[in-house]
């Protein structure tokens, strides 16, 4: 059935407003083909403008959300069903970053924003640190974090794979950590330089320069010295 479209009455001179990164109009939005993912999107970035802090979003809170169900204009199933495919398309895109730990029989999964302090509460989850909003009473099984691999993550910010390249991604896939890899092509896709050139020159200059924290300027991966093993194997001062 088709919706009839009601007139909007307008903007309020002083209701609240909420901004939104810079880069969600500059890259995210030009990319953004799915109405719900690009719904669910906008809700996610409001709520965690409220709150103040990275949220930690349950899949089965969202898909069971009534204000998400009427965002969309859905009935019940039919709307759990396309929040549940909507944060899997932005997983994959890398709006969002994608957690699971197993709950009795079952896999539980989460989500935070691809944000600095959103990728800080997820490592921390993922190395045992409970949940802002947890109140459980027994310790549940610790978060994995869901990485894509280093295909995925060509595909995603530059284009389809070819062979030729596929050697050289598994063998920077054996190199660096995969934290470095995934911050490379964001960083490469943030300046829109969408070659794999740019992402391996980042990545060499990190081994041999060493690789700081973009945000509080203190090595990335821990004090003193790593080894890094595969092509560019030395040691790197971090």
């Amino acid at each position: 059935m088709t919706k009839h479209m009601r007139g909007f009455i307008g903007f309020e001179e002083d209701e609240e407003t909420i901004s939104l990164p810079a880069s969600f109009f500059q890259h995210l939005l030009p990319t953004l083909d799915d109405l719900a993912e690009l719904k669910l999107t906008l809700c996610l970035l409001h709520r965690r403008a409220q709150a103040g802090r990275p949220v930690l979003f349950l899949r089965s809170e969202l898909e069971q959300d009534p204000e998400l169900h009427h965002i969309l204009g859905l009935d019940d199933e039919r709307a759990g069903n396309a929040i549940g495919l909507a944060l899997e398309r932005a997983a994959a895109r890398g709006t969002l970053l994608a957690l699971r730990r197993a709950k009795g029989n079952e896999w539980e999964e989460a989500y935070v924003l691809n944000e600095p302090a959103g990728r800080r509460l997820a490592e921390e989850l993922a190395v045992g640190a409970a949940a802002p909003e947890a109140e459980e009473e027994q310790a549940p099984a610790p978060w994995r974090l869901q990485r894509p691999n280093i295909f995925v993550l060509y595909e995603q910010n530059i284009g389809l794979l070819q062979p030729l390249i596929a050697e050289e991604l598994r063998e920077a896939e054996r190199t660096y950590p995969m934290s470095w890899i995934e911050e490379a092509f964001r960083i490469a896709a943030e300046r829109n330089v969408r070659n794999w050139r740019y992402v391996r020159a980042i990545l060499e200059r990190w081994a041999q320069e060493g690789k700081r924290d973009e945000i509080t300027g203190r090595d990335s991966e821990g004090y003193g010295r790593r080894y890094i093993e595969g092509k560019y194997g030395r040691y790197v001062k971090h």
